[in-house]
């Protein structure tokens, strides 16, 4: 993909969307850094990044955009478009965390898990995609995480959020091949990053009354990712954005579905998401689509 290519990042206040935003600046990408509540909460974020921008002189714009609002995602894009022209590549990085005994989890606290780590990204996908179309190119990466593919005591919400991510990234895959459109997935591991600084919790604590041995459990749970959160020896979000760069730079239709980022968990997910790519052609046979197995690239494709 060339240089000059135009990136939107969700979650670019800190974490990997932040990291991503600077290193894809200097690789000469024009960044769309997309995050919430930049006039308030996340208002030292936006000077922070807008001032390395101009001290840098990197192509690097901040633009509001809440994921979980129709409107705001729509006007964001439409801002992106109207200096731009196009989009290549949408990076659905926003996402949120929480850990607890799932029965203490009303149905709204699932809902806003949702609104952000999955329906944010179908809000993204829905507005990007009809420029991608019409360019007949570009590149959704969508980031879950290895809670997308194992699931821990006490990580119920989150996980489900990330299984339905990695199910609606599958259907984009088939879905956009023929137009040129590739939909991946990256699924990190544990990585210090701010994410596993802000863990919440259930709100209908009374509900664990009964569970026992399973409240210390779930505790036990909780202490590993807070103790990855503040182990130097976890690594930052480095790897994860040498995927993201490795994805956008790898030619349309070469790059593969997962990509594993995280060292410490390549042995785990490494062979399961192998076993996932045999399933996922069989199933291609199954339902007569194995077509939509190859990438259709336009003839001037030049990703």
């Amino acid at each position: 993909m060339a240089m000059n290519s135009v990136v939107l990042i969700t979650g670019a206040s800190t974490g990997f969307g932040r990291a991503a935003s600077e290193t894809l600046g200097r690789r000469g990408y024009t960044v769309f850094a997309a995050m919430r509540n930049i006039a308030g909460r996340n208002a030292a974020h936006c000077r922070a990044l807008e001032s390395l921008a101009r001290r840098e002189g990197l192509p690097i714009q901040v633009l509001e955009m809440d994921v979980t609002q129709e409107t705001s995602v729509e006007r964001a894009v439409g801002q992106m478009l109207d200096q731009t022209g196009r989009i290549d590549v949408a990076i659905n990085n926003a996402g949120i965390f929480s850990l607890g005994l799932t029965e203490a989890y009303t149905v709204e606290e699932f809902h806003r898990l949702f609104d952000v780590n999955v329906y944010g990204a179908v809000r993204v996908n829905r507005a990007v995609l009809p420029a991608m179309r019409r360019q007949r190119r570009g590149l959704l990466i969508h980031v879950s995480s290895a809670a997308g593919r194992v699931v821990p005591p006490s990580v119920a919400v989150y996980c489900a959020s990330k299984h339905a991510l990695e199910a609606v990234a599958d259907a984009y895959r088939f879905e956009l091949s023929q137009l040129g459109i590739d939909s991946v997935l990256v699924e990190p591991g544990f990585h210090r990053t701010p994410i596993l600084e802000n863990i919440a919790g259930p709100a209908d604590s009374a509900r664990t009354a009964d569970y026992g041995p399973m409240v210390e459990a779930a505790a036990r749970v909780r202490e590993v990712f807070e103790n990855a959160g503040r182990d130097a020896s976890v690594p930052g979000p480095e790897e994860v954005v040498e995927a993201f760069v490795r994805l956008i730079e790898t030619p349309a239709g070469q790059r593969p579905f997962r990509t594993v980022p995280t060292t410490a968990i390549q042995g785990l997910l490494d062979p399961y998401n192998a076993m996932a790519m045999e399933m996922r052609q069989t199933v291609a046979q199954i339902f007569q689509a194995s077509e939509l197995l190859e990438l259709r690239q336009a003839a001037s494709a030049g990703m």
